[in-house]
């Protein structure tokens, strides 16, 4: 069931992309200012105690009600997954920017590429070049699509029916809303959060980087995650972009000019300058990506199969 309400899942949000403004982020953005009205102090505690209360809520109740849909019928369980699946997973969530920046590119059409940039990372990029802007836009697609997409593939199949898929949905929420708040007001409460979802995307960040190292220049990969990924400030998005660029074969991080100001950035990966063939290229390494980890999903459900 687990391979097919993956694969189902994907299909349904290639012919329709998820709402995920209206879907997930609004819905849980209300849920996150009903706990923080009652629960914020500004304290690490009070935002430990909401945390957990957040996450054993949507765990344990997509556990339960995924248990009663099986207990009435499978298929309905089956649904259940999939449903789940659509909410918290999606190529297209982020992909169009991608996708827009792309094209811009190749028309020379900086200006719009620029503007298309700030719209999804956040940020001015005024004086970016073509470079810079491809660079940037890879580095996005990245870590987006191993948050988007790999992250949960790899706790939807750890953990029962769809709790894995919301568990790692739920934690990554809270780790960009509470954690990353630096606002005198919020205080320490959004702390627990922020490492919370380092632990939780741990293995999977590693599995993504390895993912990528096996479909593209496996040896530029593992050298620049080795020996480039501790020089970025987030580790995770660190190894992602370090063994994505070594794949590659393509020299990402550096210097940018953001909102007026020269952002200092560890280079990252060998290779090239980034354009917009690396950028096509990006796609292809995450689709061939995503598809060996089908197959070994496959694999799994086959021998499990045969050894009955």
């Amino acid at each position: 069931m687990t391979l097919f309400s993956l694969i189902v899942a994907l299909l349904i949000e290639q012919v329709r992309p998820l709402p995920v403004r209206q879907l997930v982020l609004d819905p849980l953005r209300r849920l996150s200012a009903l706990v923080l009205d009652r629960f914020n102090d500004g304290q690490a505690r009070n935002g430990t105690i909401a945390w957990w209360l957040i996450m054993l809520t949507g765990v344990i109740g997509s556990v339960v009600i995924f248990q009663l849909l099986w207990a009435v019928h499978p298929l309905f369980a089956f649904a259940f997954n999939v449903g789940a699946l659509y909410l918290t997973m999606g190529f297209r969530q982020e992909s169009h920017f991608f996708t827009d920046i792309h094209l811009a590119l190749r028309m020379g059409e900086l200006d719009r590429a620029r503007a298309l940039l700030g719209e999804w990372r956040g940020g001015q990029y005024f004086t970016s070049s073509s470079s810079e802007v491809a660079r940037l836009a890879i580095e996005q697609a990245l870590v987006g699509a191993h948050r988007n997409v790999f992250g949960v593939v790899f706790w939807f199949i750890v953990m029962p029916g769809p709790s894995g898929a919301v568990l790692y949905r739920l934690g990554r929420f809270l780790g960009e809303e509470w954690g990353e708040r630096r606002d005198v007001e919020f205080g320490d409460f959004g702390r627990f959060s922020r490492r919370a979802f380092e632990v939780i995307d741990w293995v999977p960040a590693r599995l993504t980087a390895a993912s990528f190292s096996v479909v593209g220049d496996f040896e530029d990969a593992i050298f620049c995650w080795r020996t480039q990924a501790m020089l970025w400030d987030e580790r995770a998005s660190g190894i992602l972009i370090a063994a994505g660029a070594g794949a590659l074969g393509v020299r990402l991080g550096m210097p940018v000019h953001q909102s007026g100001e020269i952002v200092e950035r560890p280079e990252m990966g060998v290779g090239e300058e980034a354009d917009p063939d690396y950028m096509q290229s990006t796609v292809g390494l995450v689709w061939r990506a995503l598809v060996l980890c089908l197959l070994m999903l496959a694999l799994v459900v086959i021998a499990g199969w045969v050894g009955r």
